[in-house]
């Protein structure tokens, strides 16, 4: 996984529409306050259906590289292919599996609780300028069409190993937290607007552990690059 293509949930839009929201409540909270203040559920549910419109929100994006091999024997003979492919994956939060009972105020703590929906990833994306193959060639490779058979069948396995990445435990863990964020950002903020300046939103997934994200170490696109090279040297001095 690509660091420096991994980034944060910004949720600008969100925020922005949560932004606007809070100011309005807090606008009509002033009036309300003649009769009883601002209603924490009020504002809870605005913001509900505020988040439900924008649909699916993608929270976090990552990069990964595939490094396959496909081989052919025939009649003795016998040739392969590898692939490094990079591709980028976003990990999408459907804010449309929202319900009215996901959502829940406790008065006596001014804490707001959320249940999410699972993240879910979307993609890959390869990044076919980057893709780089390699072959060992011979009479196999010469004389039939073996080749274009295990470049498709490296293409499929490619993508597949992408997807298995994408769903690995550390980086779901850091889909996960900054779905999290987002979302405890944009239902807390109209309610400090509205005057609940205590309040505390506590999202989370249905099950999950404590939360102790770490970056994940995958191979670089260099250095597949400079492993594949080497060993098709390799293959060329014998």
């Amino acid at each position: 996984m690509d660091r420096d293509r991994i980034r944060l949930p910004l949720l600008i839009g969100a925020v922005v529409i949560a932004l606007l929201l809070g100011l309005a409540l807090g606008g009509a909270g002033l009036l309300g306050g003649l009769f009883g203040g601002p209603d924490a559920k009020s504002i809870a549910t605005s913001s509900l259906e505020s988040m439900r419109a924008q649909n699916k929100l993608d929270v976090f994006v990552a990069r990964y590289v595939s490094v396959t091999t496909a081989r052919e024997s025939r009649l003795g003979f016998s040739t392969e292919r590898t692939l490094i492919l990079p591709g980028d994956v976003r990990y999408v939060l459907d804010l449309s599996k929202l319900q009215q009972d996901d959502v829940k105020w406790d008065k006596g703590s001014s804490t707001l609780s959320v249940r999410l929906p699972d993240v879910q990833i979307a993609g890959p994306d390869v990044d076919l300028a980057h893709a780089r193959e390699y072959g060992s060639g011979g009479l196999l490779a010469a004389f039939t069409n073996a080749e274009q058979g295990l470049d498709q069948a490296n293409r499929a396995k490619a993508v597949a190993d992408l997807r298995k990445q994408a769903m690995g435990e550390v980086p779901m863990r850091l889909a996960r937290q900054a779905a999290r964020q987002a979302v405890e950002r944009s239902f807390a903020m109209p309610l400090k607007a509205a005057g609940f300046e205590e309040a505390k939103v506590v999202a989370r997934f249905a099950g999950e552990a404590t939360d102790t994200s770490q970056w994940d170490v995958s191979t670089s696109y260099e250095n597949a690059v400079k492993e594949a090279e080497r060993r098709e040297a390799a293959q060329g001095q014998k």
